[in-house]
């Protein structure tokens, strides 16, 4: 464990302290929540350090030197910051590194604007690695500690600014021709309607005529469900047609009800009255009398009778 002549203690709550360097990694736009937290926490834990365990924002600059308001005087604070600089083992060419995780709101963020003055960026994008940027920091005491803390106020962007795109070489695009108007994004492939997905392989299913396209893009034979055939579309209205509205259900609602089957025959009972009899009188000329009542047809009496 490092030796520090300054403890946090003597920390003087709202001062503030000016760091310079390059940006080695940041998350600024956002807070490091949730899932990302519980990973960037493990990370810390298994590399000797020790977990946040709240939502926070984090910047790690190379090479840092501590801006002093008067270089042969430091303050406390500044003394302290640049104690807390380090090496990295991994990257001994780096120089000095400073690190920083703060809780709470997210850091503004300035970038240079016309008369050699800082403008507020408000782009929501991430600051590329590299960059020559000025870390404010300001100590604050939290609730419930006797100790200070730092916090990450403001990223002052030194130079043209430039964002993170991924792993993308903007800089090798650009030489080519290909400059983008706005940090491309990653996007997730989602299936396609109708695809399941069965291990390594999807097929896609048409629902239009029940083929199934595997991931070669070949047809196969779908399932056996049936499948009612859709009508062709009518060009013309012929007589007596059904109106639309009154059309065969979709062909997932096929099926034929009770009520629908009703009505069926009790319109082919009515077609069969309109076309007569083949013994008789048309069933449309005469009703059928009451086997109850006393004004059935001539020569018969009332009630059931039977007739050999």
């Amino acid at each position: 464990m490092a030796n520090y002549s300054i403890s946090a203690a003597q920390l003087s709550e709202g001062e503030i302290v000016l760091i310079r360097g390059k940006l080695g990694f940041s998350r600024l736009t956002r807070l490091i929540d949730g899932a990302q937290l519980e990973a960037s926490d493990a990370r810390k834990v298994q590399s000797g350090g020790i977990a946040v365990g709240k939502p926070h924002t984090s910047a790690t600059i190379t090479h840092a030197e501590v801006i002093c308001k008067d270089a042969d005087n430091p303050t406390v604070e500044e003394r302290y910051v640049a104690e807390r600089r380090f090496a990295s083992a991994k990257h001994p060419d780096t120089g000095a590194n400073y690190s920083i995780d703060s809780k709470g709101s997210l850091p503004g963020i300035a970038v240079p604007g016309d008369g050699g003055k800082v403008v507020p960026d408000d782009s929501g994008r991430e600051l590329a690695q590299g960059l020559d940027v000025t870390l404010v920091l300001r100590v604050f005491k939290p609730k419930g500690y006797a100790n200070r803390g730092l916090s990450l106020d403001t990223v002052i962007v030194n130079e043209p600014v430039r964002y993170y795109v991924g792993n993308t070489n903007a800089a090798e695009l650009a030489a080519r021709g290909i400059v983008f108007a706005a940090p491309p994004q990653s996007v997730q492939a989602a299936a396609a309607p109708g695809s399941e997905q069965h291990g390594a392989v999807a097929t896609v299913v048409d629902d239009g005529t029940g083929t199934v396209i595997d991931e070669n893009g070949f047809a196969l034979p779908g399932p056996s469900a049936h499948q009612p055939q859709q009508a062709a579309p009518a060009t013309a209205a012929a007589p007596n047609s059904v109106p639309a509205s009154q059309a065969t259900a979709p062909a997932a609602q096929q099926e034929e009800t009770l009520e629908a089957k009703l009505a069926r025959l009790e319109a082919e009972n009515s077609a069969l009255k309109d076309a007569g009899s083949a013994i008789g009188t048309p069933f449309a000329l005469t009703a059928p009398a009451s086997p109850w009542s006393d004004d059935s047809p001539a020569g018969e009496t009332a009630g059931i009778t039977y007739q050999g």
